[in-house]
């Protein structure tokens, strides 16, 4: 995940006063259509820090840290993924700069859709990374007596996530998180993500949106029933084809399944010259 010495574009740290919150985004790039990247778990913004240059020298590019994460301001027992998808409309509303390229990794499946479902208006294309949706597959990551994460169940449950994981955060996502999912991670990224995470609230937005994901299969079902407008892609790699075949459920647009073998789970840290590629290529076939 080394950063920012690959190349000269300047990354800009802001922040914006949004929905009762206050969220930090970082942006690179003069011109070219709009790009939003949306993080997943155990990440923030830098997330997609190798990846943002390469997008910026086409691209405006945003990368936020979700309400909860990050640099932005913790959530509280309510936040959820219709929050959050609230949140990047308001963002986007503030920005001013029109529909954006919204890319969602991991966890953030559920409130890029929603979002693409919702604000259509706010969306040029809509990119799904190793992501699934509740409803459609994405609860049963929970299911431990079939190989899911143990871990989602603690992070959803009221306050155990402070409990067991803040003064732990450097091990926990270190040593366990990123290890158990084939990733090395060097020091200054841990650090960096345990900064975060390690504040008081720091595992906030996870909660919520690991919330979300054990119990908001009937809502997204039925939002389901008017399909998406928005143009989609679904980039699989460790997941097969869990990303496309959530995603189809959702639209009756054909659904481009682009599989990077060899990758694991967090392809933006794990491969961004090669998710580059495909982003730069879907935001320019599937505009509008």
């Amino acid at each position: 995940m080394n950063p920012d010495t690959t190349t000269t574009i300047a990354l800009r740290h802001e922040t914006a006063e949004v929905n009762d919150t206050v969220l930090h985004y970082v942006t690179a790039g003069e011109s070219g259509s709009p790009v939003l990247l949306v993080h997943g778990f155990p990440e923030t913004w830098t997330a997609f820090r190798t990846l943002i240059p390469l997008l910026a020298e086409h691209h405006r590019v945003y990368a936020v840290d979700l309400r909860g994460f990050g640099d932005s301001a913790i959530a509280d027992e309510n936040f959820s993924s219709a929050i959050a998808a609230d949140d990047l409309h308001a963002l986007i509303e503030e920005l001013s700069i029109g529909p954006m390229h919204v890319v969602g990794q991991d966890l953030s499946g559920g409130l890029v859709y929603r979002l693409g479902r919702l604000h259509a208006e706010d969306v040029l294309s809509l990119t799904a990374i190793e992501s699934g949706l509740a409803g459609f597959g994405a609860e049963r990551l929970a299911d431990v007596a079939h190989g899911g994460a143990w871990y989602i169940g603690a992070l959803a449950a009221p306050d155990v996530a402070g409990l067991l994981f803040e003064s732990k955060a450097h091990a926990f996502i270190g040593e366990y998180l990123y290890p158990l999912y084939g990733m090395a991670v060097d020091a200054e990224d841990v650090s960096e993500l345990a900064r975060t995470y390690g504040r008081p609230g720091g595992f906030s937005g996870a909660a919520g949106l690991y919330r979300s994901m054990l119990t908001e299969g009937d809502e997204l079902r039925a939002l389901a029933n008017t399909t998406l407008t928005v143009p989609v892609v679904a980039v699989g790699s460790r997941g097969g084809d869990f990303t496309h075949s959530s995603f189809s459920a959702v639209t009756s647009q054909s659904v481009p399944a682009l599989r990077l073998e060899g990758i694991g789970h967090y392809v933006a840290q794990e491969a961004p010259q090669r998710l580059a590629d495909i982003l730069l290529r879907a935001f320019a076939d599937r505009v509008r």
